[in-house]
């Protein structure tokens, strides 16, 4: 079966086994990021794919959230590649904007209450050992997907806060193949949040007005 080939070793890391679906979460996850940072319509597709893979790497390795994660980020990413293509004004692509105060206030708000809440099923339901921040880069993640849908430039903050807890999560639970692709997510974020803040610039600037025939003198 697939699920047999994808679970099993293809090398090994530091003395600990690297399966197929771990390499090929590697590939289709940079592959996913670069085309986020370019605006590609493409990473819904790869996205979808590259959540699949690490959903069977997740809940291997007793990540349940993550893993539970990941069929949340199959929806999102349906809506988000209906969103970029029919979302802007009448029905057009999508284009970059910015979180209002509201918006950040209800992602607060519901970000506290994710974490808590899954924070607490995993610590009671699960034999899990990092309840904590997985609970918390769930509640981050799903935050800067929601933005990533709406082409929020501060999504790209969200997802730097999750990586920078993510590297050495995944890293303790030997999924070091894993650790190692978020922190090549960690720059290609970056290098998202700069081009967004680019496209925001441009769009920002005034149009500049043609000049209007010279008048007729006599």
């Amino acid at each position: 079966m697939i699920i047999d080939w994808l679970s099993g070793t293809a090398f090994q890391v530091a003395g600990t086994g690297t399966t197929w679906a771990e390499l090929l979460g590697f590939a289709t996850g940079v592959l996913n990021v670069w085309l986020v940072a370019r605006q590609r319509i493409a990473n819904w597709p790869v996205g979808i794919a590259n959540v699949l893979l690490l959903m069977l790497v997740f809940w291997s390795s007793g990540l349940y959230a993550d893993a539970g994660l990941q069929v949340v980020y199959v929806a999102l990413g349906c809506y988000g590649w209906w969103h970029w293509l029919f979302g802007g004004e009448q029905r057009t692509r999508l284009t970059v904007s910015r979180t209002g105060r509201r918006e950040w206030l209800a992602l607060a708000v519901v970000g506290v209450l994710l974490t808590g809440g899954i924070w607490a099923l995993l610590d009671r339901a699960t034999d899990s050992t990092v309840p904590l921040p997985d609970a918390l880069t769930t509640a981050l993640s799903l935050l800067a997907t929601y933005g990533q849908t709406r082409k929020r430039v501060e999504s790209w903050w969200l997802w730097i806060t999750a990586d920078l807890i993510y590297i050495p999560l995944y890293a303790y639970k030997g999924l070091h193949l894993t650790a190692a692709l978020y922190v090549v997510f960690l720059a290609l974020c970056v290098l998202g949040l700069r081009a967004w803040r680019a496209d925001l610039r441009a769009a920002d600037r005034p149009t500049p007005v043609a000049p209007g025939p010279a008048p007729v003198t006599s």
